[in-house]
């Protein structure tokens, strides 16, 4: 074979295998016609800002308006970012109509609707996401994730992490340490992987870790720091989890929650030690987040 030849094989080589994935948080290339939504969201929301301001201070005096000039800035810029909020959702309602979203693997060429309209989706909660984040109070990002369709409530903690904005269920109580990333959608090569991913109750994620798409951690599991889950992998009840490019099993977590209706007693004299059930103290609309059976 000519070294022509040679050069050319080789060359397609290194096109079919090389893996080159993007996830959500930094799309490789935006297009302009998608930046061009967000110049009627941000309008509307500043103006909806200054709206209100202007007609509650003409009514208040000048030296007070002063005063209250810090409690303005932080009123004001928490109703631009909410009403970024809803303005994006409104345009998410409409576009959800015309192209509904869905779990897959599609081509991630432009021209493909399920790869254009992701694009869609992802870069407007990516105004929203960004906002937030930045914000002084962490568990705002935390309404704007349920706002915009992830499953999860204020016992968990995403604040300085990047969370995918659609496919995911958080449980409850879950940590996403700093720097991790929880995707539910990837492109590797040519191709656009979606796929649900499932946190369960009493979750870790390690930071600057890795959460692919198809991912289910079940209860109480734990993935160490700089870890990485590869697509559609389970991590088992009540184990850590540690691996940079593919996260193992470690070890056994001892210190997965254990049921609170159970108690250890100890009897010196015969050297034995047995379980007995009590009753708990709680509301009969928290009893659901106890360990009443030990399969749950």
């Amino acid at each position: 074979m000519s070294k022509v030849g040679k050069g050319l094989k080789n060359e397609t080589n290194k096109i079919d295998y090389t893996i080159d994935f993007v996830t959500t948080s930094a799309i490789s290339r935006i297009g302009y016609k998608f930046l061009a939504l967000y110049i009627p969201i941000l309008w509307i929301s500043g103006y909806m800002a200054a709206a209100i301001f202007f007609d509650i201070s003409r009514n208040i005096t000048w030296y007070i308006n002063m005063f209250l000039l810090p409690i303005w800035l932080f009123v004001l810029y928490f109703i631009f970012i909410f009403g970024i909020a809803i303005f994006t959702k409104a345009f998410l309602l409409i576009i959800n109509m015309i192209h509904t979203p869905k779990e897959g693997v599609f081509r991630a060429i432009e021209g493909d609707n399920d790869y254009e309209f992701w694009r869609l989706r992802v870069e407007l909660k990516k105004l929203v996401f960004w906002f937030m984040s930045n914000g002084p109070l962490p568990w705002v990002v935390t309404w704007g994730f349920k706002w915009l369709g992830i499953r999860i409530d204020f016992s968990s903690h995403a604040h300085d992490a990047w969370v995918d904005g659609e496919f995911i269920e958080f449980g409850r109580n879950i940590t996403v340490g700093q720097g991790a990333v929880v995707m539910s959608s990837m492109v590797v090569g040519n191709y656009l992987i979606i796929k649900k991913v499932i946190l369960g109750d009493h979750i870790l994620v390690g930071g600057v870790s890795h959460v692919s798409p198809g991912t289910i951690m079940e209860k109480e599991s734990v993935l160490g720091a700089f870890s990485t889950i590869i697509p559609s992998q389970i991590l088992e009840r009540a184990w850590i989890y540690i691996g940079p490019q593919f996260a193992r099993k470690l070890k056994p977590n001892k210190y997965a929650e254990q049921r609170r209706d159970l108690i250890y007693r100890k009897h010196v004299d015969e050297e034995i030690k047995y379980e007995v059930k009590q009753e708990v103290n709680i509301d009969e609309d928290k009893k659901k987040f106890l360990h009443i059976n030990s399969e749950d």
